[in-house]
């Protein structure tokens, strides 16, 4: 890999001593890992199950190394949300962060989703989350993720965090600020960060950061917690930006992070006034782990917020689609779905609890896509298929995850099966895969065009 020659002389500036051994890090093969989800499967169930080789991430609970030449994102678990592909080094941020169930989150720059995944594993589907992306074409990928993984209490936006920041003063006890960067931690991985790097484009970046920051520290609760992370290298971006955060507003307070399994310091003398508490911050290298490049700050905000007097989202579906999807759950689902129903014209999402109205926001998920009400029908959505578990619904059709019928209904393809029970849940293995419908014997795909394999 050729790096660019600004880049080279800067890291040697940087880390002296260190440099040939972060250097040579570039020759050796990247990290690949996974994260298993808590929300379907226990770790012991998952190791059974899985057909990889794999050995555990040390800084993530949930997460695994698996081998270069594996293909997970290829096994029909993948299809199932059974886990995330999910460079190992990234893991560590929402570890960092923790949020508990029950607890307002905000995922401020969350696509394509691994860390919001993993913070609504660790909230067990409760409270509320907030996953945010300014990139139209990035918030699909991360309406698709939050999907698969059967994630149920949270809406994903597409606003820019200025429009947030007035919507929501003083709401989040949570905020993740997991920044647009330069990228120089994923060299290895993205070699085409390696063409955008510049100096100047560091500088942008950092720009860009600090005002990110701005509209979050509005948003965050009396009390509350921030985490910032980057995946890049320099400190203009990372001690530098934290430092100037930390000069800005009085009433923030720099926790300290555990520099456990090769996790290093951040460093003081990179900052502009040789800040002593930089140290608190944590900076993963790939020459001290197996991993890429990433920096984490947590910080607590001390003094007061803005009370939040916004509204509750109220629910606004019309009796008769509710009738409707009423009906369908008495005749296929074996469990009730209580929550508030909200309709976007024909499709209807059951909202988080404590859902915060979203009036003029640009909302691309409000919580479970329950599905579409079509001439005096329902038709469930995929997303619902994978929030369920076998046992909540009347009738299933499991496939094995090595057969031809598993091949067959991940391609959009038809499955005879000789009954004739309506809707049924397709699992692989057990686990949910998607809706089919039984009609004269043979299942008709509800499988998403979009997903199909090939």
């Amino acid at each position: 890999m050729k790096l660019p020659s600004e880049f080279i002389e800067k890291m040697e500036r940087l880390l002296e001593d260190e440099a040939s051994r972060f250097f040579s890090t570039y020759h050796e093969e990247k990290a690949n890992g996974l994260r298993f989800n808590p929300l379907k499967i226990d770790r012991e169930t998952f190791l059974t199950l899985v057909p990889f080789a794999l050995s555990p991430v040390p800084f993530c609970p949930t997460g695994f190394y698996y081998d270069a030449h594996e293909q997970p994102g290829k096994h029909p678990y993948h299809a199932a949300g059974l886990y995330y592909i999910q460079e190992p080094s990234a893991m560590f941020v929402a570890e960092v962060l923790k949020p508990n169930p029950g607890e307002f989150v905000l995922d401020l720059c969350a696509a394509p989703g691994g860390k919001t995944t993993q913070l609504a594993a660790m909230m067990k589907n409760q409270g509320l989350i907030i996953a945010n992306e300014i990139h139209p074409k990035r918030v699909k990928a991360l309406s698709e993720n939050i999907e698969r993984f059967g994630i149920t209490n949270t809406l994903v936006t597409n606003e820019t965090p200025e429009k947030l920041a007035k919507y929501f003063p003083g709401f989040f006890d949570k905020i993740l600020v997991d920044a647009p960067c330069s990228g120089e931690g994923m060299f290895r991985k993205d070699e085409e960060a390696v063409q955008f790097w510049s100096q100047a484009h560091v500088e942008q970046c950092a720009i860009k950061q600090r005002h990110i920051l701005d509209c979050a520290y509005e948003m965050l609760k009396e009390g509350g917690i921030l985490v910032y992370s980057t995946c890049t290298f320099s400190p203009e971006e990372n001690e530098q930006t934290i430092e100037a955060f930390l000069q800005t507003y009085d009433d923030l307070e720099l926790l300290s992070i555990e520099k456990v399994h090769g996790i290093q310091p951040g460093r003081r003398e990179w900052t502009n006034t040789n800040f002593e508490e930089m140290e608190r911050t944590a900076r993963l290298w790939p020459h001290s782990l197996k991993g890429e490049g990433h920096f984490v700050a947590k910080i607590k905000k001390t003094g007061p917020s803005p009370s939040w007097n916004g509204r509750y989202a109220k629910p606004n579906a019309s009796k008769q689609m509710v009738r409707e999807y009423r009906q369908f759950e008495q005749e296929v689902l074996q469990t009730e779905i209580e929550k508030p129903m909200y309709a976007f014209q024909h499709h209807l999402f059951a909202l988080p609890d404590h859902c915060p109205n979203f009036d003029g926001l640009k909302v691309v998920r409000a919580g479970l896509h329950l599905g579409e009400a079509k001439k005096q029908r329902f038709e469930p959505n995929h997303a619902l298929a994978l929030s369920l578990k076998p046992q909540d619904v009347r009738y299933s059709l499991d496939l094995s995850s090595d057969s031809v019928e598993c091949l067959k209904y991940l391609r959009g393809e038809t499955i005879q099966t000789g009954e004739d029970r309506g809707w049924l849940l397709v699992t692989v293995d057990g686990y949910p895969l998607g809706w089919g419908k039984e009609v004269k014997g043979m299942v008709k795909n509800f499988y998403p065009k979009g997903l199909r394999i090939n």
